[in-house]
């Protein structure tokens, strides 16, 4: 079992349990699901992009990232409707918690001038989202492979009502909030 799940039964139920009053184990907020995703726009000049990012959203996730198509056509950006430009993970269960643990453990640290995650990353139902710059702060990344540092988006999805229930389970679980 993943060390994060043992650590969410053991620690995080009962002090969620105290501090809000659920009366009830199954009432206490979880974490349900993490979704990564990349924004690939330059893969409509190149499709080697493309290629380069599934390879490092799949090494970073373990899992094989769905590849997104424009829903509309953007004569600015040069893109047209059904262009491949961007791709997406869903993690659940093990690889989820163990995604979670190398992310707070060892990503977030060798991120350059960290201050802490910003709070306002909630959307108002417990679900926070926050954004790397670069793929190379995962250790499973080749810094000397990368030719373009491409960002991604992650975003937790939790059975929280609100914002504060959802901050409490994610601060608990290690996520480095700035005060």
């Amino acid at each position: 079992m993943a060390r994060l799940k043992v650590l969410y039964k053991s620690k995080i139920v009962p002090a969620l349990k105290e501090k809000f009053g659920y009366t009830t184990p199954m009432a206490v907020p979880r974490l349900e699901k993490i979704v990564v995703s990349m924004g690939v726009g330059k893969a409509t000049q190149d499709k080697k992009f493309l290629d380069m990012a599934m390879r490092d959203l799949t090494v970073i996730t373990g899992q094989k990232p769905l590849i997104c198509a424009a829903k509309k056509s953007v004569s600015n950006f040069k893109v047209r409707q059904g262009d491949k430009t961007g791709l997406k993970v869903t993690l659940r269960r093990e690889r989820m918690y163990e995604f979670l643990d190398r992310l707070i453990n060892l990503a977030i640290p060798r991120v350059k001038d960290f201050r802490g995650l910003n709070p306002n990353g909630f959307d108002g139902h417990g679900n926070y989202s926050m954004g790397l710059d670069e793929q190379s702060v995962f250790p499973e990344i080749d810094a000397a492979r990368i030719e373009v540092n491409q960002g991604m988006n992650i975003t937790f999805v939790t059975s929280a009502k609100t914002d504060e229930e959802g901050r409490e389970l994610l601060r608990l679980f290690g996520m480095p909030f700035r005060s």
